[in-house]
């Protein structure tokens, strides 16, 4: 089945969707929920054939404490010959107490066989300041065989504005090294309603990384703006980043796509890099935007310019 047209609503009423093209050849499936309150995946040959796959659920919320609500974000990576999920929960008691978690499988398949719960992402030793406060969209690759985490976080005092941090990870659950803060609110696009980076991706091309971002409220105003780094850079390094002016996908009118954001990286069968991102199809929101279920999965077949750029449009 060939991919369908670029831009229009592919899996609907599923935001922050993550796909992974894997090494047996299938193609995986995750994304947050409407109620968001369980995990579920699905796969097929094709990425055409997702939307049409059945959907298993993997694992529900809590009734009460940690893991009992909101549960954001989830995305499946395989480590160390294992699969892991990473996503973000709240409290029942506390709603806003967002923090990371995994789940492990224990078997090789990921879609029948027992998940296992892994707790919440644990800090290095010397690191008194990772996932104390509100945290969420943790996302990992490695780089000649080091392994990276990536994820949101707000800071601990003063005005809650949400900034990435990176840090090198010791195993699938906990980290080597120390936050580094790695990109903050700084133009006013980033600045929409909240001051706001989150949801991370990142896509290799050649000896470049390209880590794209979330930006400003879930309302029309989110949008995607990129880092970009050499990969033999030392990637602590906040000076190894370069932060572009502008954001590379935003809403656009006059292609019914209002509030694009939230995305990860695949490849097609016919190898060609794709974003994926969720989006609605509409321009005004009736009450908070967290309770509007129509964020809607997309595609968008990427471009590359002479000089190896990415095109999202």
């Amino acid at each position: 089945m060939s991919l369908i047209h670029n831009d229009q609503p592919w899996i609907l009423h599923r935001a922050d969707p993550y796909v992974l093209r894997a090494d047996d050849g299938w193609f995986y499936f995750l994304a947050t929920v409407p109620a968001y309150d369980q995990i579920c995946i699905r796969r097929a040959a094709t990425l055409g054939g997702l939307p049409d796959a059945p959907e298993t659920v993997l694992w529900r919320q809590h009734d009460s404490g940690p893991m009992s609500c909101h549960i954001w974000a989830p995305e499946m990576h395989r480590l160390n010959g294992q699969w892991y999920i990473y996503f973000a929960a709240g409290e029942r008691e506390d709603p806003w107490r967002i923090r990371p978690y995994a789940l492990v499988c224990k078997g090789a398949d990921p879609m029948t066989d027992l998940w296992q719960e892994c707790g919440m992402l644990q800090a290095a030793a010397d690191d008194p300041f990772s996932f104390t406060d509100f945290s969420l969209d943790a996302t990992v690759f490695s780089v000649h065989d080091r392994q990276y985490i990536v994820w949101a976080e707000k800071v601990s005092v003063g005005r809650k504005i949400s900034n990435l941090y990176i840090a090198e990870m010791e195993t699938p659950t906990r980290l080597k090294t120390a936050q580094v803060l790695l990109s903050t609110p700084d133009y006013a696009w980033e600045r929409q309603g909240f001051w706001v980076n989150e949801g991370p991706a990142m896509l290799k091309h050649g000896d470049r990384l390209l880590l794209t971002f979330s930006a400003s409220e879930t309302s029309t105003a989110y949008c995607v703006g990129m880092l970009s780094a050499h990969a033999d850079a030392d990637l602590l390094d906040p000076a190894s980043w370069t932060k572009h002016r502008n954001p590379v996908l935003a809403t656009d009118s006059t292609r019914s796509v209002y509030g694009p954001g939230h995305n990860c990286f695949t490849r097609d069968e016919q190898g060609r890099d794709v974003i994926v991102y969720h989006a609605r199809s509409y321009k005004d929101i009736v009450g908070d935007p967290l309770d509007d279920p129509n964020r809607h999965a997309r595609l968008h077949v990427i471009t590359w310019s002479p000089d190896g750029w990415p095109q999202f449009s």
